[in-house]
């Protein structure tokens, strides 16, 4: 568990996060989400005590536990959004480092090269992977030990595709395991696919916290409904705008658009006009022009 109590960071004389309170709560994938400079790796780094707040606290784990103590700090692993490493050690050099640093199984290694696909290449020295290499190796460390928070800052900005598989597999073994992860990403597609919430933050500031099913429902409402009519009754586009004023033609479909929860009445209404509809389909609206529209034009 992760609490953010007005958590408040200045730089400079300007709040890159400005009394942020937020709770990622025991077993939950928690996404940041933001235009960039908006605070998210502040705000993760933060948890990770990296970070000391200016005024707020930053509390982990059942005790809640102030991030800047060392005992809060056994209880995460954070992947920064660069990674580097030794790179005269082997992949399996560095990871060994850290599995003994972190106290975890001798088997654990093993298995976190296995996770990263990295089985293959782990005798080669670091200085010949590549980018997506390198930062699958820093989700081999991350996923080492039992750590119960994990803190990612945007963990597939330099992923190939294996190190997605990578990524997928890790955050949902962790689900599996009763793990809390909280990451950053720009990919709305992760985030859609893994948060079970999203925390949206722009200008140091939350200014939306969304469960997976109240993104669902949003794009839902913010769907259309395409029909194909056997005949174009007279004045039927006029008659539907009084209903849903942004219907519009598209070639031989009629587009409504409009809240999920009202489709089966304008479909009944449009049967009443006399219209035959030959073909039917819903659409939900996109996350990406959601987003646009929670974060106001910042990018």
């Amino acid at each position: 568990m992760i609490e953010y109590r007005g958590f408040t960071k200045i730089y400079g004389g300007r709040a890159a996060v400005d009394q942020l309170t937020l709770t990622v709560p025991a077993g939950a994938v928690v996404a940041l989400l933001g235009p960039n400079g908006s605070g998210k790796t502040t705000t993760i780094k933060a948890a990770a005590g990296l970070i000391r707040p200016d005024a707020g606290d930053v509390l982990l784990g059942e005790e809640r536990l102030p991030a800047l103590d060392p005992r809060a700090r056994r209880l995460c692993s954070f992947l920064p959004q660069r990674v580097a490493f030794p790179e005269a050690l082997s992949g399996r050099e560095v990871v060994e480092f850290y599995r003994q640093l972190r106290g975890a199984p001798r088997g654990a290694a093993t298995e976190a090269l296995a996770l990263a696909s990295l089985n293959g290449a782990s005798g080669r020295p670091i200085g010949g992977y590549s980018g997506g290499m390198v930062q699958r190796l820093g989700l081999a460390v991350a996923s080492l030990g039992a750590s119960r928070l994990l803190l990612l800052d945007e963990p597939t900005a330099a992923l190939d595709a294996d190190g997605l598989a990578t990524f997928y597999e890790l955050i949902g073994q962790r689900r599996r395991d009763g793990a809390t992860t909280l990451f950053s990403s720009h990919q709305l597609g992760d985030i859609e696919r893994l948060a079970d919430r999203v925390a949206v933050i722009v200008g140091g500031k939350l200014v939306a916290e969304l469960t997976a099913r109240d993104i669902a429902a949003r794009l839902s409402d913010r769907g259309v409904m395409r029909l194909q009519l056997a005949a174009d009754p007279k004045d039927i586009l006029d008659r539907i705008r009084e209903r849903a004023p942004g219907a519009q033609w598209s070639g031989i479909e009629l587009v409504i658009p409009g809240l999920a929860s009202d489709r089966p009445a304008m479909l009944d209404f449009v049967r009443g006009t006399g219209a035959e509809i030959t073909g039917l389909a819903t659409y939900d609206g996109r996350l990406d022009e959601f987003y646009r529209d929670l974060i106001g034009g910042a990018s």
